[in-house]
């Protein structure tokens, strides 16, 4: 005959393996989207944020940079008025970043995570709103802002050179690092050009606007219509931008020289790409059905394999824009990490298997 303490046990375990029952099969049936081996369900939504970012995420209008060093995986972004958030590397938590004043009133766009040669890791964010580039530890200390080139700052190129000599507009929408350089896209500006600064010192951090430039407005190889998010394919020295109303991503040399195109579904709008082994990840502004909201691309060797449709699909109805999207491999399995725009909203998706 049991006691009751053992009464009790036996209870507590019968209740907890019902909530794992139900718990189980709830995600099974929870709705999937995509195609063939590549369909996806929702595993976290915005819920998942500090109250902070919760409270302002509906101005949501930027990107995220994973920590792909080894035996880490933190994602980091950043919520105007709510400041730098960091993603666990397991994706189980979330929390606030301490964030300076400069950068927490206002928008950053994307943001990249690089490393110094002696080890140091550093997150450069784009400042749309106030003509900054912005480079921060991962604890959210402020090491450097990188401001609007002055006029007779040599850019590498007379139109780049004429248009800040003539008080134009600096815009950058992403960074990326490379070889001791980062590279700033300007696609919300009329210059659309992808401007370089030097980095020549480390403690103290120093960089400066250096004279390397590419791209400009237009639909040729080589040009943007709107030069959006920058990403460099790990393993490589490859940049490809999202140039957004040409719906593809223009690679580069680290020179700036064109190389390719990867051409995205029309009228997509794509804003950023990136990469996990041999798969990559593509959040579209728009979708072929706008009721539908808009497509997040998944592409494998450079062929799109899988659509997944976040709003239509899997059931959350603000994500009308992708605005950016990530992939995260845990454990063996893989998920991806997406913000939608205007509204802006967040949420994890899990491979399903």
């Amino acid at each position: 005959m049991l006691n009751n303490s053992m009464k009790r046990i036996s209870i507590c375990a019968l209740f907890a393996g019902l909530l794992a029952t139900v718990w189980m099969g709830t995600a099974q049936n929870s709705p999937v989207s995509g195609h063939g081996k590549w369909k996806f369900r929702v595993l976290f939504t915005s819920s998942h944020l500090p109250a902070e970012a919760q409270a302002v995420l509906k101005g949501a209008h930027g990107g995220f940079a994973v920590d792909t060093r080894p035996g880490r995986g933190e994602t980091y972004f950043s919520l105007k008025n709510a400041g730098i958030i960091q993603i666990s590397g397991d994706l189980k938590s979330t929390k606030m970043v301490e964030t300076p004043a400069p950068m927490k009133g206002f928008n950053m766009h994307n943001t990249t995570l690089w490393t110094a040669p002696d080890g140091t890791p550093y997150l450069t964010w784009p400042g749309n709103e106030n003509a900054r580039v912005f480079t921060t530890t991962l604890d959210g200390k402020l090491v450097h802002e990188l401001k609007t080139p002055e006029p007779g700052v040599d850019l590498g190129n007379p139109q780049p050179n004429d248009y800040f000599a003539g008080a134009g507009n600096f815009i950058p929408t992403d960074t990326e690092f490379l070889d001791g350089m980062i590279y700033v896209a300007t696609g919300y500006s009329k210059l659309d050009y992808v401007l370089t600064a030097k980095v020549s010192g480390w403690k103290p951090f120093k960089a400066a606007w250096h004279d390397l430039s590419f791209g400009g407005k237009g639909s040729g190889p080589g040009q943007f219509g709107t030069a959006h998010g920058i990403t460099i394919p790990p393993g490589t020295n490859r940049l490809d931008i999202a140039d957004r109303p040409n719906a593809e991503i223009d690679r580069f040399s680290r020179y700036g020289q064109y190389l390719s195109t990867l051409r995205t579904p029309l009228g997509s709008f794509p804003c950023d790409i990136h990469y996990l082994k041999n798969l990559a990840v593509v959040g579209a502004l728009n979708g072929p059905d706008g009721s539908k909201g808009a497509p997040i691309y998944l592409y494998e060797n450079d062929h799109l394999v899988s659509t997944i449709m976040v709003k239509n699909d899997l059931g959350l109805p603000n994500f009308d824009h992708i605005h950016n999207a990530v992939l995260r491999e845990h454990n063996g399995k893989l998920y991806i990490i997406a913000q939608a725009w205007n509204p802006g909203d967040f949420a994890i998706l899990e491979h399903v298997q």
